[in-house]
């Protein structure tokens, strides 16, 4: 079976600096320095991470030195076919990202219409809840635009969320491109809207509009999925294919991990970077150490869901991108 055959249309994005608006870089840092300090309260091992997994040195010296996996023979089933786990990863390693992945239309649909009917959090605010479909009630009732809702432990109840994360290749996958000691650590679903007015701030905290590389943990692999009809015009997915292993010595020596587009594209080249649009159910893997963004909905709203892997423990105190909660 051929690994690049792909139910998602891939395509060159345009107009990709007007989309990745430069806007003040500190700024984005600043929004995230309490959950920082609160990550080295909690985990004092994060600090050497986040200096050092930036850096190309510093990630080839962990990966070499990170428990090799070594698969079993037999391969459990797997909702999403008869995919070769291997093939994938060699994928990732070479373009930091594999399209091709298709969950069952029943799972795609319980999902959505969990995410239709259970309320979620805006803004990553959990006192801005609303259900989705009366997200324009919401903006009037609170007086404010929201650019995202995200359902954090919510997820969690939804039976088709926890079988995908359960699913027997995705953990394949992430064991035989991050190592033996590849984990869960998040599973999400969440909104994003189409919205005026929303701020630099809220657009930075939900990784919108903004060329970036994570730096949660040494080594991670994310796996995403349209729970909705992905187009131009529903806020698609954009990565740069080949920017996950090798970085411009200005994009690792630096505390910063958005830069604006042109210098990403400028040196990794604007025919690497993909737009990834596709039918609901249709997914994609990537290794988002590689540069990629998320773009802002213009004409529908977008229900994507995550589930990542990483080679550290999750924290403990807070769901994913949620800001510092305190006890």
């Amino acid at each position: 079976m051929s690994v690049d055959a792909s139910p998602s249309t891939v395509s060159q994005p345009t107009n990709l600096e007007a989309v990745a608006r430069n806007g003040s870089r500190f700024r984005r840092m600043a929004v995230r320095i309490p959950t920082y300090l609160a990550d080295v309260r909690e985990n004092p091992a994060w600090l050497p991470m986040f200096m050092l997994a930036r850096t190309m040195p510093g990630r080839r010296l962990h990966w070499a030195l990170s428990a090799k996996y070594k698969p079993s023979q037999g391969q459990q089933d797997s909702m999403f076919g008869p995919l070769d786990a291997s093939a994938v990863a060699d994928a990732l390693s070479s373009d930091g990202i594999f399209t091709g992945l298709q969950m069952p239309a029943r799972i795609q649909q319980e999902i959505g219409n969990f995410a239709r009917t259970v309320p979620c959090f805006g803004n990553f605010d959990r006192s801005l809840e609303f259900v989705a479909p009366r997200h324009r009630e919401a903006e009037a009732r609170f007086d404010r635009s929201l650019l995202s809702g995200h359902f954090f432990e919510r997820s969690m109840r939804s039976p088709g969320v926890r079988a995908i994360q359960a699913d027997p290749l995705l953990i394949d996958i992430a064991r035989r491109y991050l190592g033996a000691g590849a984990r869960l650590i998040t599973t999400r679903i969440w909104w994003s809207f189409p919205t005026s007015g929303a701020s630099e701030a809220d657009r930075s905290l939900a990784s919108l509009d903004k060329f970036h590389f994570d730096l949660d943990d040494w080594r991670m692999l994310k796996f995403f999925f349209n729970l909705v009809d992905v187009d131009e015009g529903t806020g698609p997915h954009v990565f740069v294919k080949g920017s996950h292993n090798r970085r411009k010595a200005r994009h690792q020596y630096t505390l910063l991990v958005g830069h604006p587009a042109d210098d990403v594209l400028d040196y990794y080249g604007a025919d690497q970077a993909v737009t990834l649009t596709g039918p609901a159910g249709s997914g994609f893997v990537e290794d988002p150490f590689g540069f990629h963004m998320g773009t802002v909905p213009v004409t529908k709203p977008r229900l994507m869901m995550e589930v990542g892997f990483g080679v550290s423990r999750p924290s403990r105190r807070r769901f994913y991108g949620e800001p510092v909660l305190r006890k």
